[in-house]
């Protein structure tokens, strides 16, 4: 089994994720910045992520992903298998030099059962123990809420009609 791109990026954006994820949900297009990985692409691969419960979406204003279940429960493996098509173990390359499926169905196991070693929880320790800095999150702006002014009352007619009748009377 060989790590894809997709699964390459989706780890190192649940990483992105999970440092961040204390200050609330984390907008895709944050990850998308610091990551330098396409918004598309990212939408592609949380919605899969999603689907099989290692994220959850929050949709509106201050909105955006959050974990599905603890860093500590949710492995490699995990997110690898949530984003990445099924491998049957054989490529045209290795067809062609005649490796039998058995073997890559083994050494794919043997990959599958190593990345479930790994937790989120430990690579997002790494990166603190590497000296990775979280940048504090921008305080919201509030919109201030417009003055409050009182009703004018006008004795002046507020229409043809009534303006007439002024002078009927």
């Amino acid at each position: 089994m060989r790590m894809s791109t997709k699964g390459r990026f989706a780890v190192n954006a649940l990483i992105d994720l999970a440092l961040r994820e204390p200050a609330g949900p984390v907008a895709l297009a944050s990850i998308s910045q610091r990551q330098q990985i396409s918004l598309s692409y990212l939408e592609q691969l949380f919605s899969r992520l999603r689907r099989d419960g290692v994220v959850e979406s929050t949709r509106g204003p201050g909105g955006g992903y959050t974990l599905g279940r603890g860093a500590d429960k949710i492995t490699v493996a995990d997110i690898v298998s949530a984003v990445d098509e099924p491998i049957d173990g054989l490529g045209d390359d290795e067809r062609s030099l005649g490796m039998s499926q058995a073997l890559w169905q083994r050494l794919n196991t043997v990959m599958l059962a190593h990345m479930a070693t790994i937790t989120l929880h430990s690579l997002v320790q790494e990166q603190l123990d590497q000296g990775v800095r979280i940048e504090a999150r921008a305080p919201r702006r509030i919109a201030p809420l417009p003055p409050v002014s009182k009703a004018v009352r006008t004795l002046a007619p507020n229409s043809v009609f009534a303006f007439g009748r002024s002078f009927a009377s």
